[in-house]
């Protein structure tokens, strides 16, 4: 019998199946063969939040949560930070090497000059309520895009589906600048070219009347580093959502626009702002111990602790907490590390966390470093879809082009009525909820 297979016997029949195991996997279609007699559709698996489920294969990142290893195309995410910069990783994600001397000026000038918005995409965000939430701006922009280039829908054109992906990493800091601007009542400011990527950012949010904006070095290095660290994190639920309506071949900017809708929920990218939450309501560090008793003893819920894949000390957030200390030199240090400081002091020492594997994850001090580099908490999530779109669209592109791949469609396990009698209306009682 061959090594690499698992033996199944199923005690309704007696019967034994052999199924191959291929990466730590059998493939769910294989226990279809499973069935108790001919009319039986077959044995399927049932995993609500795809807990043990694995959707397809990728060579794009790599996690081990148990050892706490995050690595994009195999370069240690660590090494990447300190090296690297933002477009560097981009660039990584999508071809699966670093670029080039050459290529690298090549890719930075095709990013740089995709910046700018069309204006009529300008005018449909100045038809937004005032008081329009920046992310809810962000990801209707997105939408929105798909009607100013048509062309987009032609996904098996590998050359027009890079220039989408091009014009797509340009274009997402200028959607969400002019979403903040909006927000705050600010008139939009136009890229510059002569500024690298988070500089030109920077540039679009806070540009007021300077004739040229000029970006603090230490907080656009800083800014860099959080776009790497946010780039790509495996099948998370907002890639799971790009991949998942990107099989239908939608073209790329309704996909990215329905990653960006899953990130924008509390669960995910909207973790780092309820750490806020968290810290305000703490107030000082003498009340960090009556926080945690309380939250041992299930009363609340500690935010920024804990992950659904990493049972270690997440890795982006020992990144962030060293680059936090380089920003705080320049703003000045924000209270709320001190709270945040002894509240992880806490956790690792407590028996509690320990044995829970409840490790401080990225959004516990991303948050507060957003906040000390001067953004405001409504953008944190922005800030998290700017450099998850180049992740997406490596995410995307990897999927249309594996031959495995078809349109999502998961099964159920149906547990409503069996055939009804219809009612009519006037024999009907009310339903009670």
């Amino acid at each position: 019998m061959a090594e690499n297979t698992l033996t199944i016997t199923d005690n309704r029949t007696n019967k034994t199946y052999t199924v191959p195991v291929e990466n730590g996997t059998i493939r769910a279609m294989d226990l279809r063969q499973i069935k108790t007699g001919p009319e039986d559709f077959g044995l399927m698996t049932y995993d609500p939040a795809f807990l043990n489920t694995a959707s397809c294969k990728s060579s794009i990142t790599f996690i081990d949560g148990d050892k706490g290893i995050l690595r994009y195309r195999g370069y240690p995410i660590e090494v990447l930070a300190e090296h690297s910069t933002f477009l560097e990783v981009a660039y990584l994600l999508l071809f699966g090497e670093l670029p080039t001397e050459k290529e690298l000026k090549q890719w930075v000038y095709d990013i740089t000059h995709h910046t700018m918005l069309h204006e009529t995409t300008k005018k449909f965000m100045e038809g937004f309520r005032y008081s329009a939430h920046p992310m809810s701006m962000f990801v209707s922009t997105i939408a929105a895009l798909s009607s100013v280039y048509p062309e987009a829908k032609n996904v098996h054109d590998a050359a027009n589906r890079m220039h989408q992906i091009v014009r797509l990493i340009g274009k997402v800091p200028s959607i969400a600048a002019m979403s903040y601007r909006h927000n705050v009542g600010f008139p939009y400011v136009y890229p510059d070219n002569d500024l690298s990527y988070t500089e030109n950012f920077m540039n679009m949010l806070w540009k007021m009347v300077e004739p040229k904006y000029a970006a603090q070095p230490a907080i656009a290095r800083a800014l860099d580093i959080l776009f790497i660290l946010h780039a790509d994190h495996e099948q998370n639920c907002s890639t799971s959502a790009m991949r998942s309506v990107g099989s239908s071949q939608t073209d790329p900017y309704l996909a990215v626009a329905s990653a960006a809708s899953a990130l924008a929920g509390p669960l995910h990218g909207g973790a780092n702002e309820e750490v806020l939450k968290m810290l305000d309501e703490i107030g000082s560090k003498d009340k960090v111990w009556d926080y945690v008793k309380r939250a041992k003893e299930g009363h609340i819920k500690l935010m920024g602790f804990g992950h659904r894949i990493y049972k270690n000390y997440d890795p982006r957030a020992k990144i962030i907490k060293w680059s936090a200390e380089q920003v705080f030199q320049v703003t000045g240090r924000n209270p709320k590390l001190d709270i945040a400081l002894e509240l992880e002091r806490i956790a690792l020492e407590d028996e509690y966390f320990v044995k829970r594997k409840l490790y401080p994850n990225v959004d516990f001090y991303s948050g507060i470093m957003y906040q000390a580099m001067g953004f405001r908490p409504e953008m944190f999530t922005v800030l998290f879809a700017i450099p998850r779109t180049a992740g997406w669209l490596s995410q995307w592109q990897e999927m249309l082009t594996d031959p495995e791949q078809k349109i999502a469609r998961p099964r159920q396990v149906y547990t409503g009525h069996d055939v009804r009698q219809f009612v009519p209306i006037e024999k009907r009682t009310a339903v009670t909820v």
